[in-house]
């Protein structure tokens, strides 16, 4: 299985100065890396992984040295399923949407591209998965016709100190995931 998030719009100018010092965002892995962690955990119905690698860099903003610009890590969980996690304040500004959100899921009988905010170069529409398996390609635009559950279950467990959205233990060990991968980091230039 392979998870990637790539580019996030920087917008530097509107980001206020704790954004670029690192002892107070925390770094890209712990920012939005950990989004993908949590995919992660839940594409495979993990309730553990390991880091295997992390890298952070600063390629594009000289003037920021504290900022990491970009981030990759790689986990493996006690199933065996694999992840690669790759992450970036990238986007180009002619970029319709802040950034090019896309999961792709690899498995021995075919394969899932989730494209979430647009069709790059096709269509401004995101919601678009496209499935390679024994059966064919297929495309499917799935706008409208897939809910966002977590968003109502997630308030009903703050009312109800219920876990029905996610459970505390999966939100910790996404949490936890980021902050080991941003810890074993190397720095690259």
């Amino acid at each position: 299985m392979s998870s990637a998030s790539p580019p996030h719009r920087l917008a530097k100018a509107t980001r206020p100065d704790w954004f670029f010092q690192r002892e107070k965002y925390g770094g890209i892995l712990c920012d939005i890396g950990s989004h993908q962690f949590e995919q992660f955990l839940t594409y495979t119905g993990s309730s553990d992984a390991t880091v295997t690698h992390a890298a952070v860099g600063n390629f594009g903003n000289p003037d920021k040295p504290e900022l990491e610009d970009f981030g990759e890590a790689c986990l493996q969980c006690s199933s065996g399923a694999l992840s690669y996690v790759r992450v970036d304040w990238f986007t180009p500004d002619g970029m319709s949407s802040w950034g090019d959100g896309r999961t792709f899921i690899l498995g021995t009988r075919g394969s899932i591209e989730l494209r979430k905010y647009l069709d790059i170069g096709r269509d401004h529409a995101g919601d678009q998965v496209y499935i390679a398996d024994e059966k064919g390609e297929r495309h499917l635009s799935v706008a409208g016709s897939v809910g966002y559950r977590f968003f109502g279950e997630f308030i009903l467990d703050c009312l109800n100190r219920t876990e029905k959205a996610m459970t505390q233990a999966h939100a910790f060990k996404a949490a936890e995931l980021s902050l080991l991968a941003q810890a074993k980091a190397t720095r690259v230039t």
